[in-house]
């Protein structure tokens, strides 16, 4: 098995960790939907109630570290397998 450079165990750590958050975004609007009839409040729109925004936030924050902190032990795993 040929051996994966780090510049594209890298570029794989990135990749996944953006479609993490996409999906973090995609699952979380649609789980906000579903509670509250209303998409995500947006940060910038300052008619959203403070609280909305503060909640969303927050969670949207925790979810995506959460996903990148796995997509990087991932590529990491990886890198380990990839040198046995």
């Amino acid at each position: 098995m040929p051996e994966k450079s780090p510049t594209v165990l890298r570029v794989a750590g990135i990749g996944a960790g953006l479609l993490g958050a996409w999906l973090v975004h995609k699952v979380l609007d649609a789980a906000w939907r579903s509670a509250s009839g209303h998409p995500t409040p947006d940060p910038a729109d300052r008619d959203a109630p403070l609280a909305e925004v503060i909640v969303a936030t927050a969670l949207t924050g925790a979810l995506v570290a959460l996903m990148r902190l796995l997509a990087t032990r991932g590529t990491q795993r990886a890198a380990g397998a990839a040198h046995h």
